[in-house]
């Protein structure tokens, strides 16, 4: 396991990773800090039983490079950073508090080098229990100690998303009567639905909990649902994968019976290849890191001070327009969106033309 975290760390091109282990609750907590070049390192956590902590260590890596790519993508001035709980087992609500809360003070202990959010496996609420014992938290009001959810914003930018992709594939934004299967409904697949079907799309739902699935699609009228292990093989005209990552593989894309792929799941590709294979077979990918950046962008500006409602969903809403630009320049190269938005992101990494 040492030699293993080990290798991992010498082979990271961030600036670090900070370790700890919880001996109360047998977590091992990661916090890896990929790029300040545009400011504090900032992510969400995430909290998962991994099969080894090594496991959980790349996992913390791989996402804070995308939060470089995403904040560098949406312009706004943070640096990529993530952190990730390995747990060991399901904690009870005492242990989860008190694991919360002694991460929080490593975080306030790096005096302003990291700053967090919740992902996957945490909550809004996770983030009050945080933000007790630091600053460096987003999405909680300091006077009142309330937390707001990111899951609602970073639906609206797949929504944005969503109708940019119909726009270039169909010369169309309208959603009316296209077929949409969301992999994942919760915290931004839920949302997401509500959206698309109030737009006037058909939905199809699938979830590792089929009952939070058939749930929601009671809710909005009778959805088709999808048992997790064949989702691959819902005809539609968009796959959202709004769950976990790295979903897309050789595999599942010779699976695939869509003609989009827009969704809010952190690092879908499983290698960068993948995203190349999308294209060729003649679905087009909406880069993750791109549309998926509403909940960030969201949480970033009220971060800044910004609280007007108005100016958060115009900023959301321009991912459309940031896409859409992508997509034009990806045809135009005969390249896929994904090797488009790496253009981007590198450019405003690097303006002068340096390496980074």
């Amino acid at each position: 396991m040492a030699h293993s975290i080990k290798s991992l760390i010498e082979s990271w091109d961030g600036i670090g990773v900070v370790m700890r282990f919880d001996q109360e609750t047998g977590t091992w907590i990661f916090i890896a800090l990929h790029s300040d070049q545009l400011g504090m390192p900032s992510g969400g956590t995430r909290m998962k039983v991994y099969p080894s902590p090594s496991a959980g260590l790349r996992d913390a890596m791989r996402l804070a490079r995308g939060m470089t790519q995403k904040w560098a993508a949406v312009g706004l001035n943070y640096g990529g950073g993530k952190a990730v709980l390995s747990v060991p087992r399901v904690l009870t609500s005492k242990q989860r508090e008190g694991l919360l809360r002694r991460y929080g003070r490593l975080i306030e202990s790096l005096k302003g080098s990291f700053a967090t959010g919740p992902d996957l496996g945490t909550s809004a609420q996770d983030m009050s229990i945080v933000a007790q014992e630091t600053a460096f938290v987003h999405g909680v009001d300091r006077d009142t100690g309330v937390s707001i959810d990111p899951g609602p914003y970073t639906a609206k930018g797949v929504f944005e998303g969503i109708k940019a992709t119909m726009r270039h594939v169909f010369g169309s934004e309208s959603v009316a009567g296209r077929v949409v299967h969301i992999q994942g409904v919760g915290g931004v697949g839920d949302p997401l639905a509500r959206l698309l079907k109030q737009a006037g799309a058909q939905i199809i739902l699938s979830d590792l909990d089929s009952k939070r699935a058939e749930r929601l699609s009671e809710e909005l009228g009778g959805s088709d649902t999808f048992e997790p292990h064949t989702a691959y093989e819902a005809a539609c005209d968009v796959y959202a994968p709004c769950a976990v990552g790295g979903t897309l593989n050789s595999e599942t894309i010779r699976e695939l019976k869509c003609r989009i792929v827009v969704g809010s799941a952190n690092n879908q590709l499983e290698g960068p290849e993948h995203g190349r294979e999308l294209h060729e077979r003649g679905i087009l990918y909406a880069p993750d890191y791109i549309v998926n950046a509403g909940g960030a962008i969201a949480l970033g500006l009220m971060t800044q001070g910004v609280r007007d409602a108005a100016t958060i969903d115009s900023r959301i809403a321009h991912i459309g327009v940031s896409l859409a630009e992508i997509l034009k320049v990806a045809k135009e190269k005969g390249e896929s969106p994904d090797e488009a938005a790496t253009r981007v992101v590198r450019t405003r990494l690097n303006p002068n033309g340096h390496s980074a």
